[in-house]
């Protein structure tokens, strides 16, 4: 039992997930201080109101307790709004264009053949397989010489009668 919650913490994606998890919380304080602290007082100052929160309220009397009729705020929805799209747009302009930039530049240099950053690195293994299948389609062995009498070499057919 615990050695399968073991290898479910230490799948790749549970892991990866944490990251995103954290980073994106992170990233939440940074943009909602951004939209709270700059851009929700520059709307509300073309509203002549502080917060939107105290614009657009609309009270409706209360048959419970007169002296404290129910608020129905239609300036915090409407701020709401507004503040989704602006982290929208905090986000699609400082994350989604810029990695979308990058990926661009980095398949267009994969294509025009750059070689890669470091070109040291060991080939992998799925390159190795291709070679050796490459190596057998045309009967040649890994030192160069050709014909199949290695020791992996196919039986011989029997003979027609």
């Amino acid at each position: 039992m615990l050695k399968g919650f073991k290898e479910f913490l230490l799948r790749g994606n549970v892991i990866d997930l944490a990251v995103a998890v954290v980073v994106g919380a992170a990233f939440t304080t940074i943009v909602n201080s951004l939209v709270t602290n700059i851009f929700n007082p520059a709307i509300g100052a073309l509203f002549n109101a502080g917060s939107l929160d105290s614009l657009l309220i609309v009270r409706i009397p209360s048959l419970a307790d007169p002296a404290h009729p129910a608020e129905i705020k239609f300036g915090a929805v409407i701020g709401a709004a507004i503040q989704f799209l602006i982290v929208a747009v905090v986000v699609y302009f400082v994350l989604v264009l810029p990695i979308n930039h990058l990926k661009k530049t980095a398949f267009r240099k994969k294509e025009e053949g750059e070689p890669a950053v470091d070109a040291d690195t060991p080939p992998t293994e799925l390159e190795l397989l291709k070679d050796i299948r490459d190596l057998l389609a045309t009967g040649q062995t890994a030192d160069g010489a050709g014909g199949a009498e290695g020791k992996h070499a196919a039986p011989p057919a029997p003979a027609q009668q």
